[in-house]
């Protein structure tokens, strides 16, 4: 079993920054993606960026390239979002995702293990 525990979300103004963390314990090495998950209330869940422990690539959704960063600091088992110039699009509940052999681009049926959510708010 592997356990996550979100946390940095919160409300912001359109075009400010936050950055999410989420820290695994357990069986982590069961696993060799970390990320990150959005969902609206009643829409499917989106992914947004995803690292691949294993290999060092990582996965950005086309909707937050060049503005949101992945990474990752094994010493505190903790992978972190940075989101910059966010939008009120951005909005939604973010959760934090573990899985092997996850596929690219990941789908969220390949992980299984999930933090209980985070929520981000950008008003404009």
């Amino acid at each position: 079993q592997v356990q996550l525990v979100e946390s940095g979300g919160g409300s912001v103004q359109a075009g400010g920054s936050l950055r999410l963390s989420c820290v695994s314990s357990g069986y982590t090495s069961s696993i060799d993606s970390l990320g990150w998950f959005r969902q609206l209330a009643g829409k499917e869940r989106e992914g947004v960026a995803v690292i691949y422990t294993a290999e060092g690539g990582a996965y950005y959704a086309d909707s937050v390239k060049g503005r949101f960063t992945i990474s990752q600091d094994n010493a505190k088992n903790t992978v972190y979002l940075r989101m910059n110039s966010l939008k009120p699009e951005d909005t939604a509940m973010y959760y934090c995702a573990a899985g092997r052999w996850v596929g690219y681009p990941p789908s969220q049926y390949s992980f299984g293990y999930w933090g209980q959510g985070t929520q981000v708010t950008v008003s404009s």
